[in-house]
């Protein structure tokens, strides 16, 4: 596939373009942006053609959102795709400091967990007036999940169920102000649960399904797949252990990690094959797949995840990663 290249969601009809450009890096995940340098890479995204704009209120603390919105301001409006998250309120809160999060130099604003009916409402609302936008294709719920909450899952959960946060989702759907919903979420097994709860459509799913594990194959993916429900691919690089550092799950690596990557590193030089392009084509290959999202720090940073996206890589590289069990032979690979 090319950058531009698109797939649907089977149930939404709404077209995403192969490579999605994740905006965490807008709003200052790690290190500072500026607001040129933020529109620069969406410049550079909209000229490789990716279409697909990923979002969320937490990111910068309502920064992404704000820059991601003057970016495409001028861009026509049906010509592209946008997702945001709910989940998440933001209020205002001067006392908040450079660096809260992983945010480089968040906006004076604190998050407030809120799944609930009104929480939901209100969180699309204010995503729109930051867009300055009429709607958003995608409403994901954000972060939902054991990992997160721990004890207080089951309390957000009931918040969603119970206290009508998909039932917020689904009037959002049904009126037309969103074209579709799922959730956003770095957990497969609360992707499952959210079946069974609501109709969803998709799902953004960060770094589960990528070269590095599949855990989620057989139990979610193929699922998805049979109930068309698409899945957007998030963190293909696993924080970046795959891209060439050592950062897995936003941490530092342990070491299992670090020698199952690099023996994968190993198959992939045999092959003349940079793990970074494999890493970004590997799940696409999977029939739920519809698109990857990768962040940038830079406009170069963004072409050279396009050019490995693209790079044709020999079939015989999958078949050895199979092979010696570096993933699953059950995968579908490109």
């Amino acid at each position: 596939m090319i950058a531009s290249d698109t797939r649907k969601l089977p149930r939404a009809g709404i077209a995403l373009s192969g490579l999605g450009l994740g905006c965490a890096q807008l709003g200052g995940l790690y290190q500072a942006m500026s607001e040129d340098e933020a529109r620069a890479i969406v410049d550079a995204a909209w000229d490789l053609g990716v279409r697909y704009f990923d979002t969320a209120p937490y990111y910068g603390y309502t920064l992404s959102e704000r820059r991601l919105g003057a970016a495409l301001r001028e861009r026509e409006r049906a010509g592209y795709v946008v997702s945001t998250k709910v989940g998440r309120l933001m209020l205002p809160d001067d006392a908040v400091q450079p660096g809260e999060n992983g945010w480089a130099q968040p906006l004076p604003f604190r998050p407030r967990f809120d799944y609930s009916y009104d929480g939901v409402m209100r969180s699309h609302e204010e995503s729109l007036r930051r867009l300055d936008m009429d709607r958003v294709d995608i409403l994901y719920v954000h972060d939902i999940g054991n990992v997160t909450h721990g004890a207080r899952q089951p309390h957000y959960w009931e918040q969603l169920t119970s206290g009508g946060g998909f039932r917020a989702l689904t009037r959002l759907r049904d009126e037309g102000s969103v074209g579709a919903i799922g959730l956003g979420v770095n957990e497969w097994e609360i992707i499952a649960d959210a079946m069974d709860a609501c109709d969803i459509d998709c799902a953004l799913l960060a770094g589960r399904y990528t070269l590095l594990e599949q855990a989620s194959l057989e139990p979610l993916l193929d699922r998805c797949a049979q109930r068309g429900i698409g899945i957007v691919i998030g963190g293909p690089f696993n924080s970046g252990i795959l891209a060439g550092n050592r950062k897995f799950n936003y941490e530092d690596a342990p070491a299992d990690i670090v020698a199952r990557v690099e023996a994968i590193e190993a198959v992939c030089r045999e092959y003349d094959a940079p793990i970074q392009a494999a890493a970004l084509q590997f799940p696409m290959a999977h029939p739920a797949v519809v698109s990857c999202v990768a962040g940038a720090q830079s406009p170069a940073q963004l072409r050279q995840n396009a050019a490995w996206f693209a790079q044709q890589l020999p079939a015989g590289l999958w078949r050895e990663l199979a092979r010696r069990g570096l993933i699953d032979g059950r995968a579908p690979t490109p």
